[in-house]
């Protein structure tokens, strides 16, 4: 790993950490040409999905001015993915109000990407969004499992941050599904990933899964205590979207 490497893995890990304007002011006063921008937009990206900024537009403009390459084509999936998801900032998910052909060109675009991907690895996190498109902007979640499970399979003993991921909206179906014990196996299982990974706002978003569980198993106070815990910490890393989950879920009590 050469130095440059190093400083593009510490960028990363302090935006999964929450650290996102850190990250880019280590890589802001760094020269490192093109693959230093796609890292830039890839922390740009994780800020705007965590706090609701708009910094990574920006950034992926000023990365394909310098090159082209598979990753930075799929940070400009992810955010078109994120962009889709959202009506006047409001998260939305589903195709109504929605273009059908731009939700057509995102799953079309998501497929070839997997196929042209360069490593299992990559090549996971394609299939991944292909399951994401499916089950959040197309109304078609029967899809997505078997993308999730190839996304599974790639992320195994590799990336803890796709092994995370998948496993998370695995656990999600077996909910859907009735299969609660199933669940809870996959969200403790990506609740321990997210620690290993480092990624505190994303282990915020999966704690917010386990109070979701313990609600539907009727521990309204143990849920409810899990939220505010949530709410308190996500508050004061800046990450505005767990934060207004955790709030809207204490505010959404059942009768």
């Amino acid at each position: 790993m050469t130095d440059l490497d190093e400083i593009h893995a510490v960028a990363r890990e302090l935006a999964w950490a929450g650290r996102w304007r850190r990250a880019l002011s280590l890589l802001d006063t760094t020269d490192g040409g093109f693959q230093t921008a796609v890292t830039a937009a890839e922390v740009a990206l994780e800020s705007d999905v965590f706090c609701g900024t708009e910094l990574a537009a920006g950034r992926l403009a000023a990365a394909a001015r310098l090159g082209t390459s598979w990753d930075l084509d799929f940070l400009h999936l992810r955010q078109n993915y994120f962009s889709l998801l959202q009506i006047d900032g409001t998260w939305t998910p589903g195709p109504g109000g929605k273009d059908p052909a731009a939700l057509e060109e995102l799953r079309s675009r998501a497929e070839r990407m997997a196929e042209r991907a360069p490593d299992p690895v990559r090549h996971g996190w394609a299939r991944h969004y292909q399951g994401l498109t499916a089950d959040n902007l197309l109304g078609r979640p029967e899809l997505a499992p078997p993308h999730y499970q190839a996304a599974l399979a790639a992320g195994e003993d590799t990336d803890p941050r796709l092994e995370r991921e998948a496993l998370r909206h695995l656990g999600g179906h077996d909910r859907d599904n009735g299969d609660l014990a199933a669940a809870y196996q996959k969200w403790a299982r990506a609740t321990a990933l997210s620690a290993q990974a480092g990624l505190v706002p994303g282990l915020l978003t999966q704690l917010i899964l386990l109070a979701v569980l313990a609600r539907d198993e009727g521990d309204e106070a143990g849920a409810a205590m899990l939220a505010r815990e949530i709410a308190r910490a996500a508050e004061a890393i800046g990450a505005h979207r767990p934060y207004a989950q955790a709030r809207s879920f204490l505010s959404d009590v059942p009768r």
